[in-house]
């Protein structure tokens, strides 16, 4: 019986026998993909060790950002109750100077207003004040609309309060009556 009749149905043929040379190129192929392994292991090792310092770089980092923006708050909280504690001194004194006349209760009360005024205004907050203005409501807060003779409806005919923003930032809205 030959080798191909020995052979199971479906089997691809084996190798022809060729001896001691097929053993080196098998020996040789081995040792290369062992070398490719061994680089292969090692790029992963390097980029494992490169990924890990860069998460440890980047959580060094959030907690370097979240410390600093901590400390900018504080600053700024701390500028805003200098100029404030200014304004309750003022107000201390008027309350003391109305006892001895009703005129200083007024220059007083006026005085304290004036140092909080300014006191945002330096801090880039400033008052808005809509009247006559186009209702927006991103700017402003409708309370309530009137019909108004002569205004074109969806104008702001009243303010009932004031609001204030930070630049383009909306701190509070003015709350107005609306034209019908």
């Amino acid at each position: 019986m030959s080798a191909d009749e020995r052979r199971p149905a479906g089997a691809a043929p084996g190798p022809p026998a060729g001896g001691a040379a097929d053993d080196e190129r098998a020996a040789e192929v081995e040792h290369d993909l062992g070398d490719l392994l061994e680089k292969a292991e090692q790029e992963r090792d390097e980029y494992l060790d490169l990924a890990k310092r860069t998460k440890a770089d980047f959580e060094n980092y959030r907690r370097r950002m979240s410390a600093e923006v901590e400390a900018a708050s504080a600053r700024g909280r701390t500028e805003m109750a200098r100029e404030l504690i200014d304004a309750v001194d003022n107000l201390e004194r008027a309350l003391e100077t109305a006892a001895e006349s009703p005129d200083g209760l007024a220059d007083g009360v006026e005085m304290v207003l004036r140092g909080m005024r300014e006191a945002l205004s330096r801090n880039g907050i400033e008052p808005v004040d809509p009247e006559g203005e186009k209702f927006d409501p991103n700017q402003h807060e409708a309370l309530s609309t009137a019909p108004t003779d002569g205004v074109e409806s969806g104008h702001v005919v009243e303010v009932l309060q004031k609001g204030y923003r930070l630049g383009e930032q909306v701190i509070r809205p003015a709350r107005v009556v609306v034209s019908a």
